[in-house]
């Protein structure tokens, strides 16, 4: 595990590296569940080991060692990795892990009690570990030796003890004061401006949309996994966003598509399936969208609801699509990331959502790049991706002022080119 992630290097996690540590700490917690309810199943609730039938006591005590072991692990390897800290708090509630994981498994292996308890079982396990071996092996042979290979975990002296209590308790209360202090109000006072903006506009009579026509001339062209880039003119955050282009969507498809893809057989897909088939039958496609509100499958009336649009298509196979369709979905219903901060994905602004659908999906590889001190993927960043032929092809746009339909082939990237070098 410490080896896998070069994230602590990096300053960031990639959607793979942080699948394969979401899959382990999903694995962890549940283990970590389990064994806790296996101790407290065995039936005795006293707290002095003497009161615990004997061969309950041996699989309670070798189970709290695995906890002591694998909690004493992550400390080790990970205590001085601040951005992979960061990540294992950041939970993952949609499997039962809660926020504040890696504080809360630390302040747990810290707890004066919980030291003393083990302390008391440690020292009645070694004064009767010969008679409990003599009453129970071979039958309990297994447990026995993960009693040995573990016991000198808790074995730990009181100046370590003393050093990691205090580290765990300063770490939280700074942790608090940053949180609850400066960083919830800096946070506020970017949701309110940006919530305020999101709906400002320099020219109060425009209605922004696109024609029927056009509309009809996109639905000719899409396909399920296409990156939809918007723009509104006279919008506010036009001015705050870099370039032309400063919105993104996922196109998803039309459900027969879906189907015939067999989306709703992914474990993320299936349990928003039919919230998925029940949006409005009037639109013929649905899209994975992070707008102010957050990060929802929505219908394709909402990027048709701008003034000029292009599309982008990734290069994958039929196969390779759907993977990053599923995987996207499982984004469904987080918050909209007012702080635009890569490094997390419990919430997320709208071109994170094609960053972490697409990234390590067949040989698509993003390169984020650092502005305002946040490592950010720009919608014209997926532009310029295929305009040079990167995991990205440009298929069509349309801009109003600049051609009457909407554009196809090769001209495509030289309109596109146009619009971006207005800006720069």
């Amino acid at each position: 595990m410490s080896n896998k992630f070069s994230a602590s290097q990096r300053g960031y996690f990639t959607p793979t590296e942080e699948d394969d540590a979401l899959h382990l700490l999903v694995s962890y917690w549940q283990t970590r569940n389990a064994l806790f309810e296996l101790i407290h199943s065995l039936g005795a609730q006293d707290e002095d080991p003497e009161g615990w039938p004997a061969d309950a006591f041996v699989i309670a005590f070798a189970a709290a060692l695995a906890l002591v072991d694998a909690a004493r692990f992550i400390y080790e390897a990970f205590d001085d990795r601040s951005v992979i800290r960061k990540k294992l708090n950041e939970g993952a509630p949609l499997f039962g892990v809660p926020p504040g994981f890696y504080d809360s498994v630390q302040r747990s292996l810290t707890k004066l009690t919980n030291s003393w308890r083990l302390y008391h079982a440690t020292q009645f396990y070694e004064d009767n570990a010969n008679s409990l071996k003599e009453q129970f092996e071979p039958d309990l042979s297994p447990v026995f030796a993960i009693v040995d290979k573990l016991i000198a975990r808790v074995h730990v002296s009181l100046k370590q003890y003393v050093k990691a209590k205090l580290k765990t308790k300063a770490r939280q209360a700074l942790s608090t004061v940053q949180r609850d202090a400066v960083g919830q109000a800096v946070y506020t006072v970017q949701e309110l401006a940006s919530r305020m903006v999101s709906h400002m506009t320099l020219n109060p009579i425009h209605a922004p949309g696109l024609p029927g026509e056009r509309i009809a001339e996109f639905r000719e062209v899409m396909q399920p996994g296409d990156v939809l880039v918007t723009r509104r003119e006279f919008a506010l955050t036009n001015y705050f966003l870099p370039g032309y282009w400063p919105h993104a969507a996922l196109y998803m498809g039309r459900m027969e598509e879906l189907e015939s893809m067999q989306l709703q057989d992914h474990e993320s897909v299936r349990e928003r399936w039919e919230r998925l088939a029940g949006l409005d039958e009037t639109e013929d496609g649905r899209v994975l969208e992070a707008l102010k509100d957050g990060v929802w499958l929505r219908t394709v009336h909402s990027p048709f609801s701008a003034d000029a649009l292009a599309i982008v298509r990734p290069k994958l196979a039929r196969g390779e699509v759907a993977s990053a369709l599923a995987r996207g979905v499982a984004h469904d219903g987080k918050a909209y990331d007012f702080d635009f901060d890569f490094t997390r994905s419990d919430r997320m602004v709208c071109t994170e959502v094609v960053y972490r659908s697409f990234e390590g999906v067949g040989e698509i590889r993003f390169k984020l790049t650092r502005r305002a001190g946040r490592m950010t993927l720009s919608a014209e960043d997926l532009l310029h991706m295929a305009l040079r032929g990167e995991h990205f092809e440009p298929c069509a746009v349309y801009v109003p002022g600049e051609t009457e339909k909407v554009v196809t082939g090769g001209q495509v990237g030289r309109l596109l080119e146009k619009t971006m070098g207005q800006m720069d």
